[in-house]
């Protein structure tokens, strides 16, 4: 039913994002400071000379990063003697690293509309593109394309630009006492230091105020010959899970990287699932849901942007808050936010919400029920509004882990009403797309509807993205 455009997305090594690198052991970093101390101005300037030689044409600004590091590592320097501009900087490079971003795959592609469609000839419509890139230890992180799709539905992606910028902290928030407490709870890390803790704290407080309470309760447990407790250290880790990032408007979107920052998601931002969402009032506010992976658990999250230039990323709070999967719908429904998700692993789920950050209750919407989703059913996106009723573009995993892409159609009204469902897959990888990190994959994280077509990205076996185009009557027929 699927017919692809010749547009494959291909990971770009040379794609390269400056990050801090650290020696496994502090003792290592003091050495390190100790040797580059130890050469000569001259021998400073012909190092430095070098390092730049090779690296300053690659990022913007890379001087500023290295004295960055050099702040950082500065607390273990043995004496307050002061250094010269180039000594720091230097010192700087020695804890910086290059990171290829996409060295090893770019895949699970969602699509939105842009938020600027100005300039464009009739018809054509321009779209922004979240990738999930995968480099080193397969350390996923959000990257951004862009481009557009013609009258004709034909996809043009721009030119990726040269550089790979990351964005600048902004704040983290001022967190409301019962909620904490409430998501403690869910999370099961709860004990007698952390009851103290939340005691001690106004019912709105600060990441400092969190901090310096911490230290004392956690001064008091060692005095009393008990170690700190797991769920005590996990308080900052919930806390660091919520922040705000910026962008500079200077650097183009493609250019802009989210990448793992708070403890929940260090080894990977995963699956972004983009929805351009339109509240009561008109406005328009781009929300993510994805996928943050700390090496052992992997929890849903939410990212919330108008610009993409400033994102605030945010836990889910509830019960049903797990696994993978979940999809916003991109309106509310009957007064209330609507979401897909697959606690289970293997059948789709509806939920509703009065908060957008707390969901409690789910009921089931659709069971595995043809062999090519005998595994696995689950969504690959959010939502779609159709004058026929709520398009859902799901993926099926059958014999040898095979993956699928399906549809079915919600009533309008009442979601958890099933229209119809594609008895056969739309879209599952043929000879060519077979081959990758996972093999026998299609996946999609979001697509859209654009003259009666469905404009369809797709990741081809966890190493690259290609489009594909379907006509909505063609799936609409084909709904038993």
């Amino acid at each position: 039913m699927a017919r692809r455009r010749p547009v494959v997305l291909n990971p770009d090594r040379d794609r390269v994002l400056l990050r801090a690198f650290y020696p496994t052991t502090e003792q290592r970093s003091i050495q390190i400071l100790a040797r580059v101390g130890m050469l000569s101005d001259g021998e400073i300037d012909r190092e430095l000379r070098r390092v730049l030689l090779d690296f300053e044409a690659r990022h913007r600004n890379v001087r500023a990063f290295f004295l960055k590091r050099f702040e950082q590592m500065k607390p273990l320097l043995l004496t307050d003697v002061p250094l010269t501009y180039e000594r720091r900087l230097l010192m700087g490079a020695y804890f910086t690293m290059e990171y290829a971003v996409e060295g090893a795959a770019l895949f699970n592609p969602s699509l939105v509309w842009h938020p600027d469609q100005s300039g464009l000839p009739s018809g054509t419509k321009r779209f922004v593109l979240s990738v999930r890139a995968t480099g080193e230890g397969h350390l996923s992180s959000i990257v951004f394309r862009t481009g557009t799709v013609s009258k004709e539905n034909d996809v043009v992606l721009d030119a990726a630009p040269e550089f790979v910028t990351g964005p600048e902290m902004l704040a983290y928030p001022t967190y409301e006492r019962a909620l904490f407490e409430r998501k403690l709870h869910e999370l099961d890390h709860w004990d007698d230091s952390v009851a103290t803790v939340l005691s001690l704290l106004p019912e709105a407080f600060s990441l400092n105020d969190l901090q310096e309470t911490i230290q004392n309760v956690e001064r008091q447990t060692i005095r009393a010959h008990r170690g700190a407790s797991a769920p005590l250290r996990s308080l900052l880790t919930l806390a660091r899970a919520n922040y705000e990032v910026t962008f500079s408007p200077e650097f183009p979107l493609s250019e802009r990287i989210l990448f793992p920052t708070s403890p929940s998601e260090i080894n990977g931002i995963e699956d972004a699932r983009f929805v351009a969402f339109r509240d009561d009032d008109g406005s328009v506010t781009y929300y993510a849901t994805y996928t943050a992976y700390d090496g052992k658990v992997a929890v849903p999250q939410i990212l919330k942007t108008t610009d993409f230039l400033t994102f605030e990323m945010s836990t889910l709070n509830g019960p049903e808050v797990r696994n993978k999967g979940m999809a916003l719908f991109p309106r509310k429904v009957s007064g209330r936010y609507a979401m897909l998700s697959r606690q289970d692993n293997e059948n789709i789920f509806l939920m509703y919400s009065d908060n957008l950050h707390f969901w409690f209750t789910k009921e089931i919407l659709l069971k595995p029920t043809y062999p090519w989703e005998f595994v696995q059913l689950g969504t690959c996106g959010s939502p779609i509004e159709l004058p026929e009723g709520w398009l859902v573009v799901t993926h099926g995993v059958g014999a040898m882990r095979r993956y699928a892409l399906g549809a079915v159609l919600l009533d309008k009204e009442n979601p958890a009403k099933v229209l119809g469902r594609l008895s056969r897959p739309m879209l599952e990888p043929v000879d060519g797309e077979r081959e990758g990190y996972v093999p026998n994959v299609v996946y999609s994280c979001g697509a859209q509807v654009h003259g009666g077509e469905l404009i369809l990205p797709y990741a081809v076996s966890d190493r690259a993205s290609g489009f594909a185009v379907v006509p909505i009557a063609e799936i609409l027929a084909a709904l038993v």
